[in-house]
């Protein structure tokens, strides 16, 4: 196993037999359903803020380091698609290789697996901060801090089935050029940088915390880019193309771009953005006197290395005790004690990494509202 600083991130091989074994059932599901639901998993209103189309995670639900499928947000750009594995199949394809593929749900099953610990995170996730905090609207979903999840993540490295592929040596690796697409009915489709695919943590996912992956989350197969944004997790693979040069496609050109008065060319993403949030309701009512505060803390790239929290808004700061497991490009748990006096309060938390990555006091808006990582004063009323 690898470890950083005594910590295992729990990324290890398995066997390819174990995970045949395993998503064997859901062979059942059957050809794709008519979907007359956005969703397939119950959605109740005390885990998820309902969005429509997308549901944010009350983190205030989260009980243990890993998300449950049953409390992981969802982000769908249409109904979520029920597909049936034995006629599942994957295309590799593009001038960049030189023996395109077509693998089947077996075939993936056969090569060596890894379980990786990361998160997922929704591109926008803290949009909504940018209307409530700097009075300005930036499109899409509004969310909090709650489209986000940490599960176990098992699969093919990614790198793995591009070397059955064999990529042309001169393929430029720090370009958008290795497409991934989903079949779900929009066919969602974002590249990422051929560097990044063949990252041994970049995975072609079949299970999530040990279980075949729902529907909801991209069964039977879903795209791992750890450290990304949500996008390029795409769920639902169907096909990978590699080409030498960049590949544009509207989630590169058109959204998940920062565009606005400080972008005088549009910037497509890549990397999230460190970040924390309070694991209470927002506006949650708390009695007067000690109370334990917990919550969550992230970085694309690193552990994180401190967590802080102030109570006066920002004027002054102490730390906040971590609970481990830390694992990079997952995230922390942390809590502190409080002796609560009645009144509103406001809490403010900011997260530093191993890399030396803090979250900023403010950030320049941005149309489409990605990014927002300043810390934020969760309100709280002490009765």
């Amino acid at each position: 196993m690898d470890r950083q600083d005594g910590v295992s991130r729990r990324a290890f091989l398995v066997t390819g037999a174990l995970g045949a074994a395993a998503l064997a059932a859901p062979r059942q599901a059957g050809a794709q359903a008519q979907t007359t639901k956005f969703h397939v998993k119950p959605l109740p209103a005390e885990i998820f803020i309902d969005h429509g189309i997308n549901q944010e995670t009350r983190l205030e639900t989260l009980r243990g380091y890993l998300t449950p499928a049953s409390h992981f947000y969802i982000r769908n750009h249409g109904p979520t698609p029920v597909l049936d594995a034995a006629a599942w199949r994957l295309r590799v394809e593009g001038d960049a290789v030189e023996r395109p593929l077509e693998l089947t749900f077996d075939d993936l099953l056969r090569l060596p697996a890894r379980s990786v610990i990361a998160f997922v995170e929704c591109a926008g996730n803290g949009r909504g901060f940018f209307k409530e905090f700097m009075g300005r609207v930036a499109s899409g979903t509004q969310w909090r801090f709650g489209a986000i999840g940490v599960a176990e993540w098992t699969g093919v490295p990614l790198g793995a089935v591009l070397e059955l592929a064999r990529v042309r040596p001169d393929t430029p690796r720090d370009v958008l050029n290795v497409l991934v697409e989903g079949l779900d009915a929009v066919k969602v489709n974002r590249p990422m940088s051929l560097a990044k695919a063949l990252e041994e943590d970049t995975l072609l996912a079949y299970a999530m915390n040990g279980e075949p992956l729902p529907p909801d989350h991209g069964f039977p197969v879903r795209a791992i880019v750890p450290g990304w944004v949500g996008i390029n997790n795409i769920k639902w693979v169907g096909r990978i193309e590699v080409r030498r040069t960049v590949i544009d496609v509207p989630t590169t050109t058109k959204t998940y771009v920062l565009e606005g008065p400080d972008y005088p060319t549009r910037v497509p993403l890549r990397l999230q953005t460190i970040k924390s949030a309070v694991a209470l309701p927002w506006g949650a009512t708390l009695r007067a006197g000690r109370q334990r505060i917990r919550g969550f803390a992230w970085s694309p790239v690193g552990r994180i290395s401190r967590v802080e929290y102030s109570l006066d808004r920002g004027a002054t700061w102490q730390p906040a005790a971590l609970r481990e497991p830390n694992i990079p490009r997952a995230w922390v748990r942390w809590d502190f004690e409080w002796d609560a006096r009645p009144g509103e309060h406001a809490i403010l938390t900011r997260a530093v990494d191993d890399h030396g990555n803090v979250q900023p006091p403010a950030i320049p808006w941005n149309a489409q509202g990605y990014g927002y990582n300043v810390p934020v004063p969760h309100p709280v009323r002490v009765m």
